[in-house]
């Protein structure tokens, strides 16, 4: 029987774009579980209440149910050793190190650049709630927000110099093969890639032709992922 993952979607179901339930979708499909994903919106609150709490992902695995992504990518690695995804105690402790970082500088400055791209991307029904919080998040409107991430990109991809150190050194993050630590950041960067035109990678930059081969890891899961 296959897992179920409640994944944010936008006004076109197939519009999968949240970074965090990218992080579980690839952490499933390298783990080669079979996985059915069920869309999920802002105001479906209710449909995951079950879960104890009101955020996705949320993965079901018949009696258990697990939310947040990282809480999901430890469960996988305890259920299914092999192919791991941490690769022991002091990958999984880097890893969570790494899953902080992309949290702080990667989430923070993606939403700085696509904010306002992202109401276009929402169900019609979730744009009142995602406008009025996000506007209050950042004490100023969408719009005002989003302004100048022409110039501003810049400094975002400035501050992805850490990877692109590591990818300099070898072929993926985890090192020899594709680890946890490669689906935090690709996870990350099919946010903008789903939601939003806004180019956040130049396509020379060392991060951008990593990407391309991730998106093609998994039968090409990332490169079919629909896009608006």
């Amino acid at each position: 029987m296959s897992m179920i993952l409640h994944d944010l979607a936008g006004a076109d179901p197939d519009l999968r774009f949240s970074p965090y339930c990218w992080r579980s979708r690839f952490a499933l499909a390298h783990k080669g579980l079979p996985v059915e994903t069920v869309p999920w919106r802002f105001s479906d609150r209710h449909a995951i209440a079950f879960s104890g709490q009101a955020k996705v992902p949320v993965l079901r695995d018949e009696g258990t149910v697990v939310s947040d992504s990282w809480a999901i990518a430890g469960y996988l690695e305890d259920l299914v050793p092999v192919p791991p995804l941490f690769g022991g105690p002091v990958g999984r402790a880097h890893a969570l190190f790494l899953n902080g970082w992309a949290d702080s500088v990667m989430v923070g400055g993606i939403a700085r650049l696509i904010v306002r791209d992202l109401l276009d991307a929402i169900d019609p029904a979730d744009r009142d709630y995602f406008r009025a919080s996000r506007e209050a998040r950042f004490g100023m409107s969408l719009e005002a927000v989003q302004d100048g991430r022409e110039d501003r990109v810049l400094a975002f991809r400035e501050s992805l110099l850490p990877i692109r150190l590591v990818l300099r050194q070898q072929a993926w993050l985890g090192g020899a093969a594709p680890s946890y630590a490669d689906h935090i950041v690709a996870g990350t960067l099919m946010w903008p890639r789903c939601a939003s035109r806004f180019e956040i990678l130049t396509p020379d930059d060392p991060i951008a032709v990593w990407f391309d081969r991730v998106l093609g890891l998994y039968g090409g899961l990332g490169h079919a992922a629909t896009r608006v």
